[in-house]
């Protein structure tokens, strides 16, 4: 992760995802505070939010200005324990 990754956690999720559900389910389990956007119902703004980010899939993980990837990347982050800092 990078070293200025500091700040808020911010998800951009779908309700039929698993992986958004996983995402949201390690942050919840590590006490990790986070919002969750659920674009379910917007298809439009969750585009915008892929193109933006110029990340194809969800969920999109944030962590301030910085695009952490998606559940893969949050997991590896975990197992190196980068994610302990977030509390």
């Amino acid at each position: 992760m990078p070293d200025h990754a500091t700040g808020p956690v911010v998800l951009y999720t779908t309700s039929w995802c698993g992986f958004c559900r996983a995402a949201v389910e390690l942050l919840d389990q590590r006490g990790i505070p986070h919002e969750n956007v659920d674009l379910t119902g917007d298809p439009e703004e969750l585009d915008k939010k892929k193109a933006e980010w110029k990340h194809s899939t969800v969920p999109i993980v944030l962590i301030g200005d910085t695009l952490i990837g998606g559940f893969s990347e949050l997991k590896a982050l975990d197992s190196q324990t980068q994610l302990s800092h977030l509390k």
